[in-house]
């Protein structure tokens, strides 16, 4: 009976042992292995290089501004100045020189230039300056000359924005495509149609022309105060 009471305890402590191992979980197998990831960096897109801006020369003018004005077909624009803003309606009758305002203005050209001619009851000449500042927008624009567009019937009336450039036969005329001028006088300034190439209008500020117009200057007929153009906005 002792035998038996022996080897029941045996088998009992046997069967314990299995069933702590079978119940005890493997930490080895079950461990989950975390890992972390690096963030990718975003893919940086190549930057786009600005678009070069080519020379004007006398040469590659007129295919320059052909092209030009198919692309920007606007005609109105305003000066900005101290005493009030300007609004012009440009003529498209004459392309060359209605494509070369819009151009300076959209360059930025204008900017820091003066109304460097004043001369009562009769015009304001703009787009010039004695800055150097200036000479370096010339040079980075380019050096050439707008070719006269008399012809097309335009008159010098009071209001009229004009560029000082005349026959071909007269080459010392030959507008320096920078400068403008409008008149003020009341009545207009028809002696010097044919002479110089009318390409638009004021619509809006001939009241700020004339007030331009009146002041003061020196001998030679540049203000004795600056009057400045702030910029020339394209408006349609």
């Amino acid at each position: 009976m002792k035998k038996i009471c022996f080897v029941l305890i045996v088998l009992c402590v046997l069967c314990s042992c299995e069933d702590t191992k079978t119940s005890t979980p493997d930490l080895k197998e079950s461990k989950k292995t975390e890992t972390t990831k690096t963030p990718e960096k975003p893919v940086e897109k190549p930057k786009k290089k600005p678009k070069k801006e080519i020379m004007i020369t006398s040469d590659n003018v007129l295919d320059y501004m052909i092209e030009y004005g198919k692309k920007n077909p606007e005609k109105k624009v305003r000066i900005i100045t101290d005493f009030g803003n300007i609004d012009l309606e440009l003529y498209e009758e004459t392309p060359y020189h209605r494509a070369n305002f819009i151009m300076l203005a959209k360059r930025n050209y204008f900017e820091g230039t003066q109304f460097h001619r004043v001369v009562k009851n009769f015009v304001i000449q703009g787009g010039n300056s004695d800055g150097w500042s200036i000479a370096k927008k010339r040079q980075k624009i380019g050096k050439y000359l707008l070719p006269p567009d008399t012809k097309k019937g335009f008159r010098h009336d009071r209001g009229v924005i004009s560029m000082p450039s005349g026959d071909i036969d007269r080459a010392y005329k030959f507008a320096s495509p920078y400068e403008f001028f409008i008149v003020q006088k009341k009545g207009g300034t028809h002696h010097l149609n044919g002479e110089y190439t009318a390409f638009g209008k004021v619509i809006a500020g001939m009241d700020v022309v004339d007030e331009i117009a009146n002041q003061p200057t020196d001998k030679g007929e540049w203000p004795q105060q600056n009057i400045m153009i702030r910029g020339v906005k394209v408006l349609d």
